[in-house]
């Protein structure tokens, strides 16, 4: 039997959330339906997707293994729509994504004097949806800063750059010329992927901004950041051995593209960060 993607993304969302009643409220639908496609889901897989009990609702094994897959199913189906309505609509557009920092302008340039009847945009990408924004087809490829989840993915390194310690301006390494990372020993570091429970996660530069300046904590950023981005009351300081930060283009890995191959290699060919 075919795998129903309504069931899977109804399947999805109280795996997210743990809690049927919830999971009902966000998809639209009442609870006995989603109660209903769920048991008619496991009937399909031959498999139970959660046990039930007086505490609540738990994954099972098999359930882990939906919702590890089932995140991938969908946005690849989502990214297969979005494509084939494009190519209905036409004009061909391809849309590139980029992280804070990276300048795409001169590939941009290139990339359009090459193709003129190929519509172009840029669009900016944080660390938590680089990845989930290339797979469901928001962005056809993308300069990703690492880390990166791979899965799914393939990535063209482009070029590396050194890092510096964002600081607020009155600290007490601020007036620096360069440091080392024992400098920064015993200093609140923000966090980003594993905030604390009553955290708000850090997304955009302009949230690091805010962070950093109000004391919160620092971090360490590419210099094109430094180079692009300036308050009064932050300041950048080199950090001598600071492992580099790496750029890489990534796109759908199932994904075949001439317009993707072309614009890999106008990247490719104009190399370093402007």
């Amino acid at each position: 039997m075919d795998l129903d993607l309504r069931k899977v993304r109804y399947f999805v969302a109280v795996a997210e959330l743990l809690h049927f009643g919830r999971a009902a409220e966000r998809l639209h639908i009442a609870q006995p339906v989603l109660s209903r496609q769920i048991r008619a889901l496991e009937k399909d897989l031959d498999a139970t997707l959660f046990e039930r009990d007086s505490h609540g609702v738990t994954l099972t094994a098999a359930g882990r293994q939906l919702l590890d897959d089932g995140h991938a199913l969908l946005a690849s189906a989502t990214a297969t729509r979005r494509r084939v309505q494009r190519s209905a609509r036409g004009p061909h557009r391809l849309v590139v994504g980029f992280r804070a920092g990276v300048v795409v302008t001169r590939t941009l340039r290139a990339f359009g004097a090459a193709h003129p009847d190929i519509e172009v945009k840029a669009r900016r990408v944080e660390w938590d949806d680089q990845e989930q924004l290339i797979l469901d087809g928001t962005v056809d490829l993308a300069y990703l800063r690492r880390p990166i989840r791979e899965q799914g993915l393939t990535l063209l390194p482009l070029f590396t750059e050194t890092r510096v310690a964002m600081l607020p301006a009155d600290h007490r390494l601020a007036g620096k010329q360069d440091l080392v990372r024992a400098d920064l020993d015993g200093e609140n570091w923000l966090r980003y992927a594993n905030p604390g429970p009553d955290d708000v996660p850090i997304r955009s530069i302009e949230e690091k901004f805010e962070a950093v300046a109000s004391g919160a904590g620092i971090t360490l950023v590419p210099t094109s950041v430094a180079e692009q981005y300036s308050r009064p009351d932050i300041t950048y300081v080199p950090v001598t051995d600071a492992e580099p930060d790496q750029v890489i283009l990534a796109w759908e890995a199932a994904r075949r593209s001439p317009l993707i191959t072309a614009f890999t290699q106008a990247a490719q060919g104009l190399g370093d960060q402007d």
